[in-house]
């Protein structure tokens, strides 16, 4: 082929995927008006990636990696650069598959005293094994480190003071994934461009022998995601890149050989990085993945701020995966429960945020590695940078026979008002509450409205206008 005409090829490839992204970003904006129904990103307080599912208990829990966004790189010049920029890990949880509630940093590059680089926590998984959670993470460039705790929320320490695996030869050593077969046998997968597999001993912290880099999978590019399945093991994986798609092998053993089946879903020029996270729950498959549509709604200058996003997964008779659309072509995530506004509400819990930002009281991260505290296990989270037009969605919440008031917890030193609507943002009015200040952002009090005609399910919207100054919401609850 001429060389014209592969520059013209890559130049109409180019041209066609900007148009895509644009088109997905408009039809992001109208859902999130209400003016379309489409598959929306989980979590918008933050920038998301690399999606780590684990259910314990009736709860499903999402580990995550997080892209820095630009004020929170400390190199100014970086602040427009494309390159990848995280620090920490964040955890989300939620019961309903419709909403979900922020835990933020779960942990960072600063509980590893042995690195060096101030750059490069990559994808992880937290697995549970004997009462005690195991959070496997890559330290980009420094191999594979893990971390231990006796909560999913962490707090999080390090058992080793050193990598579990560190082949300082190359940069190959990311994106680990871990998984205890039915004989009590645990196995680590990860790499790029390569697979490897070590078995881990059961205190789940070394390794049992030494690591085996199999033949080249068909398509896999990075990301594994191992597992089992009525007696067929699994491996998800982020397909060939660029565009990269979700792709998966399955064998006969956990230690393959393995066999390239297909798509999960198929590499788009409307994505660039994708990358698996698998999970049955409450009587549901779900395949958590990853783009770049929440970034778009801003810009279409390619930067790595990713966004987490969901679908139901279902497999064949054989055993094989039904290929999944992308994710604006899907309808919602059936919501799996209503929500219960009669107990307390953290005001991070929400189906949709755009705008807002959220953080653990009494921390102030900032998303730089100097400014984060070790992990610290769960402490209560407030939103703030409320602006004029911004809203909090819930899904699905059953106000019952009726509601009577509102209250909402909050500290001020400026002040904001939160309409209550129904069904949409323009729909009807069930009662407003005015947030004034007191006294100082340390002093939280309850603000208390009468509410009418809520009344049956519906989604709920508190719309945000007349701000001004700095307000953080605590939690909610109707009564």
């Amino acid at each position: 082929m001429k060389k014209k005409t592969v520059l013209s090829l890559l130049l109409l490839g180019c041209i066609g995927s900007i148009y895509a992204q644009k088109q997905d970003s408009l039809t992001l904006q109208a859902a999130f008006r209400g003016e379309k129904t489409v598959n929306l990103p989980l979590f918008q307080t933050k920038y998301t990636a690399d999606p780590s599912p684990l259910v314990v208990g009736d709860t499903l829990f999402l580990y995550t990696s997080h892209d820095a966004s630009p004020e929170d790189i400390p190199d100014v010049n970086e602040r427009s650069s494309a390159g990848f920029f995280m620090y920490d890990w964040l955890l989300w949880s939620t019961t309903d598959m419709a909403n979900w509630t922020e835990h933020g940093a779960v942990a960072s590059l600063k509980d590893f005293t042995w690195r060096s680089r101030e750059n490069g926590a990559w994808a992880i998984q937290t697995v549970e094994r004997n009462g005690k959670y195991y959070l496997y993470a890559p330290l980009h460039g420094h191999g594979i480190g893990v971390l231990v705790a006796d909560s999913p929320y962490g707090p999080f320490r390090d058992p080793l003071g050193k990598p579990l695996v560190w082949d300082r030869s190359n940069w190959f050593d990311i994106d680990p994934s871990v998984y205890t077969d039915d004989d009590g046998q645990a196995y680590m997968y990860w790499g790029n461009p390569h697979t490897f597999y070590a078995r881990l001993n059961p205190d789940m912290i070394s390794l049992k022998d030494s690591v085996v880099r199999l033949p080249h999978i068909e398509n896999y590019q990075e990301g594994p995601w191992f597992y089992k399945r009525n007696g067929k093991y699994y491996l998800g994986f982020a397909s060939t890149c660029c565009p990269e798609g979700l792709g998966y092998a399955m064998s006969d053993a956990p230690t393959g050989p393995w066999t390239s089946t297909g798509y999960i879903m198929r590499p788009t020029q409307r994505d660039r990085g994708n990358h698996p996270g698998i999970c049955d729950y409450k009587g549901h498959t779900y395949i958590f993945g990853q783009s770049y549509d929440l970034m778009h709604i801003e810009t279409f200058v390619h930067h790595e701020r990713r966004s987490v996003s969901a679908s139901e997964m279902t497999y064949n008779a054989d055993g094989t995966i039904q290929e999944v659309p992308y994710w604006l072509d899907l309808q919602p995530l059936k919501q799996l429960h209503w929500l219960d506004p009669y107990r307390r509400v953290e005001a991070e819990t929400m189906a949709w945020g755009y705008g807002l930002k959220s953080a653990k009281m009494g921390i102030p991260n900032t998303g730089v590695v100097k400014d984060m505290p070790e992990s610290t296990g769960k402490r209560n989270m407030y939103i703030y940078d409320i602006n004029d037009g911004e809203l909090i969605k819930l899904r699905g919440v059953d106000f019952g026979k009726g509601a009577k008031r509102f209250n909402m917890t909050a500290a001020a030193s400026g002040r904001c008002t939160i309409t209550l609507r129904l069904d949409s943002q323009n729909g009807p009015e069930i009662g407003k509450v005015d947030i004034t200040s007191t006294g100082s952002l340390d002093n939280y009090r309850t603000f208390d409205v009468k509410v009418k005609n809520a009344k049956g399910v519906h989604d709920l919207f508190l719309c945000f206008d007349n701000a001004t100054g700095d307000v953080h919401l605590d939690w909610w609850q109707f009564k």
